[in-house]
């Protein structure tokens, strides 16, 4: 008996994360205005644009630091929250136990080892016992090119020491899903490289990641689709080669020039 038939017809796929609608007001300035997107296991997603767009506020959503006045927000195997109505803490609790966000500024304690800080999470939110934590964050430590930091305290690195301490404090929450908000913008130039490098080494290990980012070239090479954001709407998507390349939107058009061509 042929199996041809069966082998042909592919199992549907579910995005790990659909967002529908997502509208957000900062008092009379309406900063997301129906944002609409998806995600897919294993896929990397870069927003750009310029400050303001609403690109962070996304991120904000979806790891409920920020509370939309509409829209909905959809995990596969839960939770799905309808931001027209109640969103409860435990709805808040769930969002966050599937996404982990990495700030900006490394946000990291001051007055804990990177060791600390990165089994903190894990114990204190998920009650992963202690020795199975420091195990996996020694793990992701060496990972990262950081065993030797383990008992320094965060004034004793570099900023882009602290910033892959950050990211492997979100990698030991185990997310399905990390959020980056431009993980590179406050670093000294010579450090971008080597958190780049990590994310490359995330994106190639299959991590599902939305990065808002002003590298380029890094979104050229890491990014499945790329977002650009204008005054809280989308205003064009597509991958990277094309996007970057032929844009079909003055307004996309406008940005990339503005951003890849070298200043007189």
């Amino acid at each position: 008996m042929s199996h041809g038939d069966d082998a042909q017809t592919p199992a549907p796929v579910t995005p790990l994360l659909r967002v529908h609608g997502l509208q957000k007001n900062f008092g009379a300035n309406r900063v997301l205005d129906g944002v609409d997107l998806e995600v897919q296991r294993g896929e990397v997603l870069v927003l750009i644009g310029p400050s303001g767009s609403g690109k962070t506020t996304v991120l904000r959503c979806l790891n409920a630091l920020e509370t939309p006045e509409q829209g909905r927000v959809v995990f596969d195997g839960g939770p799905t929250i309808d931001f027209a109505g109640k969103v409860s803490k435990a709805d808040r609790a769930a969002m966050r136990d599937r996404s982990a966000m990495v700030f900006q500024h490394h946000n990291l304690f001051p007055h804990l080892t990177v060791l600390q800080n990165v089994i903190e999470g894990p114990v204190q939110a998920h009650g992963v016992p202690k020795a199975t934590a420091t195990a996996r964050a020694e793990a992701l430590l060496a990972r990262v090119g950081l065993t030797e930091k383990r008992d320094a305290y965060p004034s004793e690195l570099s900023g882009g020491q602290q910033q892959r301490v950050g990211i492997v404090r979100a990698l030991a929450l185990e997310p399905d899903l990390l959020l980056f908000d431009e993980p590179t913008s406050a670093l000294d130039p010579e450090l971008v490289g080597e958190v780049l490098k990590v994310l490359r080494g995330l994106a190639d290990d299959g991590w599902t990641m939305i990065i808002v980012t002003h590298e380029l070239g890094f979104a050229r090479e890491v990014a499945d689709e790329v977002l650009f954001f204008d005054e809280g709407v989308i205003v064009e998507r597509g991958a990277p080669g094309v996007l970057f390349t032929a844009p079909k939107k003055e307004r996309t058009r406008r940005f990339l020039d503005r951003l890849l061509r070298p200043l007189d």
